[in-house]
C-alpha cells in the first residue's frame, strides 16, 4: 500500500480556522469604517481600504530609519520578525518615501510618549487587506493575529529606545 496523501488530522480544520481569524479580523477593521462594507469592497479591489483613526484604534507613525537603528538592519527578513517579537502586535509598512515608514497599530485610549508621531482622529490610513500580500508598497509587516489585538505602545518605546541616537544614525 502506498503512502496516504491525507491531510494530517486536524489540517482541514487549522485552515478553516486560520480563515475563519481572517474574517474575523478583517471584520472587526472594517467596523473602524463609517460604512463597513465600502471598507470590504476596497479590500476586494484595490488590497487597500482607508480606514479612520481615533476610535477603534490610532497608529504611530514611526521613520523607517528609526526602526531599522532599532533592529539593527534594514532587511525586511530581520525587521519584521524582530517586531512581531517586540511588539506582539499588527504593523503595516509603507515603502513609498525614503525608507518608508511603520504604522503601529495602538488602542486610541493608550498612552504615548515616544520619539514618533502618532495619528488620531480626523486622520485615515491606508490598511491592507488582511492574508497574502498584494503590493510591494503598503503591506502587513506584521499580520494582525487575533480579532481588536493591538500593539503596546511601551514595548515599542522599548525598542526604539534601542537605537543609536539620531545624530549618530545621520553620520
Amino acid at each position: 500500500m502506498g503512502e496516504s496523501t491525507a491531510p494530517a488530522p486536524g489540517t482541514k480544520c487549522r485552515a478553516r480556522e486560520q480563515a475563519h481569524d481572517r474574517g474575523a479580523i478583517a471584520d472587526w477593521f472594517a467596523r473602524a469604517h463609517p460604512v463597513p462594507r465600502q471598507a470590504a469592497s476596497e479590500w476586494a479591489e484595490y488590497g487597500i481600504a482607508l480606514l479612520p483613526l481615533g476610535e477603534r484604534f490610532d497608529a504611530i507613525r514611526v521613520p523607517g530609519r528609526l526602526v531599522h537603528a532599532a533592529v539593527g538592519s534594514d532587511q525586511a527578513e530581520v525587521v519584521e520578525p524582530t517586531l512581531d517579537d517586540w511588539l506582539h502586535g499588527p504593523v503595516i509598512r509603507d515603502t513609498r518615501t525614503g525608507s518608508g515608514c511603520y504604522y503601529v497599530l495602538v488602542a486610541a485610549d493608550a498612552l504615548w510618549e515616544g520619539p514618533a508621531d502618532r495619528l488620531r482622529t480626523g486622520t485615515y490610513l491606508a490598511v491592507p487587506r488582511i492574508g497574502k500580500k498584494v503590493s510591494p508598497i503598503t503591506y502587513w509587516a506584521v499580520q494582525p493575529q487575533r480579532r481588536g489585538h493591538l500593539c503596546d505602545p511601551a514595548h515599542l518605546a522599548a525598542l526604539l529606545s534601542t537605537a543609536e541616537t539620531p545624530k549618530a544614525i545621520e553620520s
